[in-house]
């Protein structure tokens, strides 16, 4: 389970350390930075699919991702004494993510090339600093890889007081220690991390528009984990049935239309369908039939009674198309599966905040922007957690 997030310089993130639990529920006002922290999660994510330049690139690159404001905010800058105005930069440029765990912690730094008029890609973020250490806080003794430039080094051995093997002289600037060196006998944690990391998974793109994938027949396969956009809905439903928690998908449908079961038909040439039977219809209704914020809560119970669960499940915005009265049994399902996988769920649903925020495991994060900078309400010098970027630059 993570315990810490760190972010400092994407978009309105000039400095945030998020204390994160097994369920964890951002919250803020429009323009407070929700968006900004699920992606900073997402750009993280990518690193373990050698795609995080990638998706900076689709970003518009580093200049337009990097933290737009002063590089420090002053105490006169926050009071109105003092106006904010360009300075000279003290420091490089850089775009940092990093998370803690009570196993393995990550950290990456980005950044721009030197100008180099014998290339066109002169723009492209370059990996300038990795590590990964033992442990939720960061020490020298502790640190297993460690990356700058184009030097990768790791521990020759598992005692920590053993000296350091020089892995790579010449890694790639666009590439990451997970895609390059992941080696089962030298580098067997940077297999392990990386893992970990490619089992998060994201739930934003769920259709639910009549030419959505989860309204059409499907061919059936065994599907333990649901895809992103839903399109394997029938066979994630029955692959639940038989070999996941049935008991528990007919309570989270009954929960949010009483008398309402799901049953998956089966079509001669192997098509499986969503069939929904609810109380007073002479016959189920299918896929195609069915409102967008029922389909979408069918999606939702799919996704979240996973047969497999990840270490990590992040839902961004999951009350979108659902009427405020499904609200409640979502929010007791996103308790329920948080039993088995650490949750975030980036929500501005009141009814849905209020409802989570009764259980007593819930971890509130609500985001608020001052002088363009997001910051967690309440948070002060005893309640952030603490982080070292231990960086040169």
């Amino acid at each position: 389970m993570l315990t810490t997030l760190a972010i400092q310089n994407y978009r309105s993130l000039r400095e945030i350390r998020v204390p994160l639990e097994r369920l964890n529920l951002v919250t803020g006002a429009n323009g407070s930075g929700k968006s900004n922290l699920y992606k900073a999660l997402r750009l993280l994510a990518q690193t373990a699919q050698g795609g995080v330049v990638n998706a900076l690139a689709l970003e518009g690159g580093l200049d337009s991702s990097f933290w737009a404001g002063p590089e420090t905010i002053s105490k006169g800058m926050r009071s109105g004494e003092t106006p904010i105005e360009p300075t000279v930069r003290q420091h490089a440029k850089r775009l940092k993510l990093g998370f803690a765990s009570d196993e393995y912690s990550y950290l990456i730094e980005l950044g721009l090339p030197k100008p180099d008029s014998t290339t066109l890609f002169g723009l492209d973020p370059q990996v300038k600093r990795e590590a990964i250490w033992v442990g939720n806080r960061y020490r020298p003794a502790s640190v297993l890889v460690e990356r700058r430039g184009p030097l990768v080094k790791s521990r020759a051995e598992q005692n920590k007081q053993a000296g350091w093997e020089t892995l790579n002289l010449h890694m790639q600037h666009g590439d990451s220690i997970f895609t390059e060196l992941a080696d089962p006998e030298r580098t067997p944690e940077v297999i392990k991390l990386r893992d970990s990391i490619r089992a998060w998974r994201f739930y934003d793109h769920f259709r639910s528009d009549s030419d959505a994938p989860a309204r059409k027949a499907q061919l059936g396969t065994r599907t333990p984990v649901l895809h992103h956009d839903g399109r394997d809905l029938a066979s994630a439903i029955q692959t639940i049935f038989e070999v996941g928690d049935k008991q528990g998908f007919n309570e989270a449908v009954s929960d949010a239309f009483p008398g309402a079961r799901v049953h998956i038909g089966y079509e001669s040439n192997g098509m499986l369908t969503v069939q929904f039977h609810q109380e007073g219809l002479l016959r189920p209704l299918n896929a195609a039939e069915l409102s967008d914020g029922t389909l979408r809560y069918l999606l939702l119970v799919a996704a979240l009674l996973t047969p497999r669960p990840p270490e990590l499940m992040v839902l961004n915005e999951p009350e979108t198309s659902l009427h405020p009265y499904l609200l409640p049994a979502l929010s007791r399902l996103i308790a329920k599966a948080s039993e088995h996988c650490q949750l975030w769920v980036v929500s501005h649903a009141n009814r849905l905040i209020n409802a989570l925020n009764e259980f007593e495991h819930c971890n509130l994060i609500e985001l608020d922007k001052q002088l363009g900078q997001t910051e967690i309400l309440g948070q002060d010098i005893l309640t952030t957690p603490s982080w070292h970027w231990q960086s040169r630059s």
